[in-house]
């Protein structure tokens, strides 16, 4: 398993090994005892799996506050996405700063975003499917989101107006600017 740091601490993009054949390969998506070992300790309790049928789909900018904030694995089951975590902690050096990492069935990358993170993802192909971890339950009291397009944070999202497919939630998510953040920076990650 290959463990590659980001520009944003604590933002890893994770690379699991796949063994392959005639047949096809097998890959251990998730194991605790090798994240552990690369310093990555999140107990996760849920996967949520999900499908975006066009290309340009939207989904983000996400997060849950606390008490019930969570860390999330990302990684793409069928399909292709690009996935972006952008820094939320009040007081953070990189607060506004994000990370966009390809994520696909073909190169098997899953991106580890902590809490304190904003999460999204545009998909690149059709039918493309999205599972991840979560490190707590969802609770619908403390979900939150912020405009995925917002210039402040300036994600190049690699789609442009009528092609993208958002959520009414998406849509009026207020910008980075009008939005005070449940988290707040407590040194390194």
């Amino acid at each position: 398993m290959q463990i590659e740091q980001t520009s944003l601490p604590g933002v890893v993009i994770v690379t699991p090994t796949r063994h392959g054949d005639t047949r096809g390969f097998f890959s251990e998506s998730w194991n605790r005892q090798r994240m552990a070992e690369a310093g990555l300790t999140i107990d996760f309790v849920q996967d949520n799996h999900s499908l975006s049928e066009k290309v340009g789909t939207i989904r983000g900018l996400h997060f849950q506050s606390p008490p019930h904030a969570q860390a999330k694995l990302v990684r793409c089951g069928r399909g292709a996405l690009y996935d972006v975590a952008v820094d939320i902690r009040r007081g953070s050096p990189t607060y506004g700063h994000w990370v966009g990492v390809d994520l696909s069935f073909e190169n098997g990358r899953q991106l580890l975003v902590p809490e304190g993170f904003l999460h999204g993802f545009v998909t690149r192909e059709p039918m493309t499917e999205i599972i991840y971890k979560c490190s707590d339950y969802y609770a619908p009291e403390c979900d939150g989101a912020v405009r995925f397009d917002d210039p402040e944070i300036g994600i190049t999202w690699g789609v442009e107006g009528e092609s993208v497919v958002l959520s009414d939630k998406d849509a009026k998510a207020p910008l980075l600017r009008d939005f005070v953040s449940p988290f707040e920076f407590v040194g390194a990650t």
